[in-house]
């Protein structure tokens, strides 16, 4: 869903929720409440990328980014920013990624992370940024071996 749509959306549901629960429309103008103002910026969307990984696997990430690399937040199993931010200040120490540390498992995120798990986790493709089959797998030998 885009920003905008998502912002439209919560302001409509808010606005229904305030007149059901509070009563809105019998208000008298002076005891009103100001509308509400949400900015599609103010909106973020927290995606979960685990690639492949069960939710046991993942919280042994988490488990190791918390110990080793950071990682602050809940250990839930959802490889969430927070989880992928520890992660690449992992990758940008010892496997070469130098984007900003946002949290985004983009290309160049996969790629630093293909180099780490083909130098012990049994990955043997291309270091191409595409978390396919080869990645997913040698990712899950990783949150396995850890």
């Amino acid at each position: 869903m885009r920003p905008n749509v998502v912002a439209r959306a919560l302001v409509s549901l808010t606005a229904v929720a305030g007149i059901a629960v509070g009563g809105v429309a019998f208000a008298a103008p002076s005891f009103a409440a100001p509308a509400a103002s949400v900015q599609a910026s103010d909106v973020s969307i927290q995606a979960v990328q685990n690639f492949g990984l069960s939710s046991a696997e993942a919280k042994k990430v988490q488990n190791w980014l918390h110990t080793y690399w950071g990682y602050t937040d809940t250990i839930d199993g959802q490889l969430g920013p927070n989880s992928w931010k520890a992660f690449q200040r992992n990758l940008q120490t010892y496997w070469g990624y130098t984007g900003s540390i946002d949290g985004d498992p983009g290309v160049n995120t996969i790629k630093a992370l293909q180099r780490l798990l083909a130098n012990s986790w049994g990955y043997t493709g291309a270091i191409d940024g595409d978390a396919g089959s080869g990645t997913r797998a040698a990712f899950k030998n990783f949150a396995n071996g850890i």
